[in-house]
């Protein structure tokens, strides 16, 4: 018989190569360009081809408005959508001062806008032969994108709906036409967020959550504020993940195994876990001081007692792409507890609160550290602690991990990694990965 950790070595081994596999030949389809100075949405092909063997297809982003003014989508799957939506995702309040808020017939028309947006970005990225048939041949084919992006800020959104709405939609485990596989869309057009979404999906089947690395609340700050003492997990405190609505709704932690808060695989969600998460999730109209064209965000609290794992690729010059991984728990905070955090953000992002596990090495001595040494202030995060993996995988690819918390008991790369040091692992990956190069040159 094979032994326990031959046998979690063989499936990491399996799972990288498989998720090397399906990146091959595939596209990043980057919607607009750089949002807002964000180095990670300067996309550049080099990245993609050489490592993943993928290439990068570019749009801008009025494609996606000349598709909407043009009716260049199925109408018959347009009025399904809507009728779905209306039924089934709740509307909250509008957080806006009154002088700021649009009307209800302009809230109502970017309502129907952003669920034309969700359905013609998922055409640009798999196509649709429907439109083939309506006398779209050319828009029918799609860009075979396995993942994409979307620039949104602050061209399009100073004037049409932002992309919340759209990236929440494709990013979660279904819509309007059942449980299916969730596509890939990173907010702001950031592809090395997008790549770290793709990298989890692949290796996981889940879905993925795109977040900032908003803040540290140490424990005497959150007394301070709110005269909470932080305990269990949280008492050397969190870090809020938070960002502008487009958490794929698989985050409210509404899905469950054995009777624990989970992100499932979509071949394993059942309707009834959809319906808990669409129940935990309101979605209000933007905030105007952000989005001028307004829009529709999710609100969601993430349930604590998840264990998730979160990755960052970074890119250096003279470098390369370089990956950092913190594995750790989702936590719950009492209701005025979170309410008083969360006003310091917005009150229409989704949340999540999360605890790295410290190891008492390098970056992981405490909280504050793990969020001093973030690369960006993005980060994607999934369900379950594969650490692991996402480590094999990087070692196929020729990617080095600089900073992670996974015990060195779990993580298997190529025995050839062992010529180039033992004693010191970290150092050792970066110098194999200089030295045989991008798995695609």
């Amino acid at each position: 018989s094979i032994k326990p950790d031959v046998a979690e070595k063989l499936l990491a081994f399996a799972r990288a190569g498989l998720a090397v596999a399906r990146m091959r030949g595939k596209s990043y389809l980057s919607i607009g360009g750089t949002s807002m100075g964000i180095a990670g949405s300067i996309v550049g092909p080099s990245l993609f081809e050489r490592y993943l063997g993928m290439r990068v297809e570019d749009i801008d982003m009025t494609e996606v408005a000349r598709r909407v003014h043009e009716g260049i989508y199925d109408p018959e799957e347009f009025e399904r959508a809507l009728a779905w939506c209306n039924a089934n995702l709740h509307r909250g309040k509008d957080y806006n001062p009154p002088h700021m808020q649009h009307s209800k017939e302009k809230q109502e028309a970017a309502w129907e806008f952003s669920i034309k947006m969700a359905m013609i970005v998922r055409d640009l990225m798999v196509g649709n032969p429907r439109l083939a048939e309506l006398g779209f041949g050319e828009e029918a084919l799609g860009h075979n994108a396995i993942a994409a992006g979307f620039q949104g800020q602050r061209q399009w959104t100073d004037h049409y709906p932002n992309g919340d709405f759209m990236e929440a939609m494709l990013n979660t485990s279904w819509d309007w036409n059942g449980i299916r596989q969730p596509y890939i869309v990173a907010t702001e057009n950031d592809a090395l967020n997008g790549i770290c979404m793709l990298f989890g999906h692949l290796l996981t089947g889940t879905a993925q959550i795109f977040a900032d690395v908003r803040t540290y609340w140490s424990p005497e700050a959150v007394k301070r504020v709110s005269g909470y003492e932080l305990e269990g997990r949280a008492a050397g405190g969190i870090l809020h993940l938070i960002n502008s609505g487009p958490a794929a709704l698989d985050g409210t932690g509404q899905q469950e195994i054995d009777g624990r808060p989970a992100m499932k695989p979509y071949w394993e969600i059942t309707p009834e876990e959809a319906r808990r998460c669409m129940d935990a999730t309101t979605w209000h109209t933007s905030m105007v001081e952000y989005f001028r064209g307004g829009g529709w965000s999710t609100r969601f609290r993430t349930r604590g007692g998840m264990p998730v794992t979160m990755c960052r690729l970074n890119l250096v010059q003279g470098l390369g792409p370089a990956l950092q991984i913190a594995e750790g728990w989702t936590v719950d905070l009492p209701d005025h507890v979170h309410d008083i955090l969360d006003q310091r953000t917005n009150p229409t992002w989704p949340t999540t609160w999360f605890v790295p596990r410290l190891t008492g090495r390098g970056a992981f001595t405490d909280v504050y550290n793990v969020m001093y040494n973030w690369g960006a202030n993005h980060g994607a995060f999934g369900y379950g602690h594969y650490g692991a993996e996402l480590i094999t995988l990087a070692s196929m690819l020729r990617i080095p991990v600089y900073m992670h918390n996974v015990d060195e008991a779990r993580i298997f790369r190529p025995a050839a990694w062992n010529l180039f040091g033992t004693a010191d692992r970290e150092s050792a990956d970066f110098r194999a990965c200089a030295n045989f190069g991008p798995l695609y040159g």
